[in-house]
């Protein structure tokens, strides 16, 4: 991203990247973002996918494992407790091929068995991609090679 003279250039790669393309490589999760609950999940799953794929090798089927949701996936997401949905909505993010993920306190709603998905997933699918995380919890940043502490700035 580049400024100049108040308007922001966008580059991928070193090239320039139009901003009507920039969603396309930008991911977001965070507890208060909204799921589709009168879908089951793989309608969900699949829904999403035909806005923004999923990484190579990644499908629906491998998600739901991955998750842990196997028992659940025929029922509506309205059903789901709050980590469940936490859960799709990290999914959502981190499994869809975007280079940058923004990541707004996401343990939130997530008991142990969440916390160590969430870190699993960061581990495995996160290389190579630039992720942001907002959160005053360390249990959900201790990854970040860099922190920024906004009190620092103001």
């Amino acid at each position: 991203m580049m400024v100049n003279e108040g308007k922001i250039d966008f580059a991928l790669n070193g090239r320039n990247c139009p901003v009507e393309n920039v969603y396309r490589h930008v991911s977001y999760c965070a507890p208060y973002l909204e799921v589709i609950e009168e879908m089951t999940l793989t309608e969900f799953l699949e829904f999403h996918a035909g806005f923004k794929p999923f990484l190579p090798g990644i499908d629906t089927k491998l998600i739901i494992q991955t998750l842990g949701l196997e028992k659940a996936v025929n029922k509506q997401i309205r059903y789901y407790s709050s980590g469940m949905k936490q859960r799709v909505k990290l999914a959502q993010c981190i499994f869809s091929d975007s280079r940058i993920i923004l990541l707004d306190e996401p343990c939130t709603n997530l008991d142990q068995a969440g916390i160590d998905l969430y870190h699993q997933l960061i581990e495995q699918y996160g290389k190579d991609r630039l992720i942001v995380v907002s959160s005053n919890d360390e249990v959900e940043y201790r990854f970040c090679k860099a922190k920024l502490q906004m009190n620092d700035y103001k």
